[in-house]
């Protein structure tokens, strides 16, 4: 796979994709003012069908992210295709993406569709790009403005020249049959933007799940993941980095607390590129945020637990005497005194016929003093603890059924 990263004075992360009106036409502007208010009705329309028919929508909506998703265990019997690849891919799909100002949900179907196509036909390892690439012009296509639809001569700039201008034609009509036509997949995006829009989160906790949503997209992990999962894990790490109150409906199901597990041990080394594009004014600078969150947290590991409540105060006030007789003391169970046996104590008194004399010539032995038990040495030993680049080449043998 050819990938040329750009130099860091180039970039293809821009601030707005917004047109310019200067050098404008009188006729040119009343076509764009004509063509945002066609925009506006109907999206104005398609939310009044939508309300009417919400739950049907919803109801189709999970029977396709069901019959739209990929197999990762299918993708672990390719024969050349490594993951150790699959974050080079990604890093160009991200550039290819932002270079042509295609819209989110263009990238994560693009995904989609790569992955898909890989659990149902043997991929040679030069053509792993040449995939993503007919990925990402069938996704754009499918979804995106017309006069952003990137062109083949386009992409094959991207490529290094590397592919011929034909095989990019042939290899997005292979992936549209091997899918049979069913490119239509209800993205992360699609279920971010309804969460956002019930529970009202804000912009920046919308921008920084889609930071961790595209993160995942590196990992093998999350390939099976549903998007629907994966949206509402995302956006409750996302509050909790960002520090705002997470709402609990009581609705958390088993495989949702893993994805959000999952995703929280992915966050420590995101791309270079993914992590440039986020840290824009526009993305709201999330990826700068969750490096100070990380940090934080990592200090807060370094520091250990917090210290242990004080005990309470021992009740005698002085050191004990080794060679003194022990007595008894208040409160402590018959016979046990100070940590020593004691012998029961004889009552005084002539009535018990205690005999001085006997007394006073026998000698008690001194008590040997407490010989301290040597601790052992504490002995410390401490252990110490691709990119492939290809020629052209016809994908012969590709359209080949992987075998299972």
């Amino acid at each position: 796979m050819a990938y040329s990263s750009q130099r860091s004075d180039e970039t293809f992360f821009v601030e707005s994709d917004e047109p310019s009106h200067r050098g404008m036409n009188k006729l040119a502007a009343a076509r764009m003012i004509a063509r945002n208010k066609q925009e506006m009705i109907a999206n104005e329309l398609s939310r009044l069908a939508c309300d009417e028919y919400l739950e049907d929508i919803m109801q189709h909506v999970r029977h396709m992210e069901d019959e739209t998703l990929p197999d990762a265990n299918l993708i672990d019997m390719q024969r050349e295709i490594q993951w150790f690849m699959r974050p080079y891919l990604i890093d160009f799909l991200l550039e290819a993406h932002a270079a042509f100002s295609l819209l989110p949900e263009t990238l994560f179907l693009t995904v989609n569709l790569l992955d898909r196509y890989c659990s149902k036909r043997v991929v040679y390892k030069q053509h792993y790009q040449l995939v993503g690439c007919a990925a990402l012009l069938i996704a754009a296509k499918y979804g995106d403005k017309k006069d952003r639809v990137p062109q083949i001569n386009e992409l094959n700039g991207m490529c290094c020249g590397l592919y011929d201008a034909g095989m990019f034609t042939q290899m997005e009509m292979h992936v549209l049959n091997t899918l049979e036509w069913s490119i239509g997949h209800p993205t992360v995006d699609l279920f971010t933007q309804l969460i956002v829009a019930e529970e009202r989160d804000s912009t920046e906790v919308e921008h920084m799940a889609a930071y961790i949503c595209e993160i995942a997209l590196y990992h093998r992990e999350f390939v099976s993941t549903k998007p629907s999962v994966m949206a509402r894990a995302s956006l409750a790490l996302a509050r909790a980095i960002l520090g705002k109150p997470e709402i609990n409906d009581g609705g958390w199901e088993h495989d949702e607390n893993l994805t959000l597990l999952a995703l929280s041990h992915q966050l420590h080394q995101p791309s270079v590129t993914l992590s440039r594009k986020y840290s824009q004014p526009y993305y709201s600078r999330v990826s700068g945020k969750l490096a100070d969150f990380l940090a934080q947290q990592a200090a807060i590991a370094r520091c250990g637990p917090p210290p242990s409540p004080p005990c309470e105060p021992a009740t005698i006030s002085k050191p004990l005497d080794v060679y003194s007789t022990p007595h008894k003391g208040l409160g402590n169970m018959p016979g046990v005194a100070d940590g020593y046996m004691t012998p029961p104590i004889t009552p005084d008194g002539t009535c018990f016929g205690h005999n001085n004399a006997v007394m006073k010539d026998y000698q008690v032995p001194p008590r040997c003093p407490v010989t301290p038990t040597p601790q052992p040495n504490n002995h410390i030993s401490a252990y110490p603890q691709h990119h492939v680049v290809t020629g052209p080449s016809y994908f012969e043998g590709s359209s080949s059924h992987m075998a299972y």
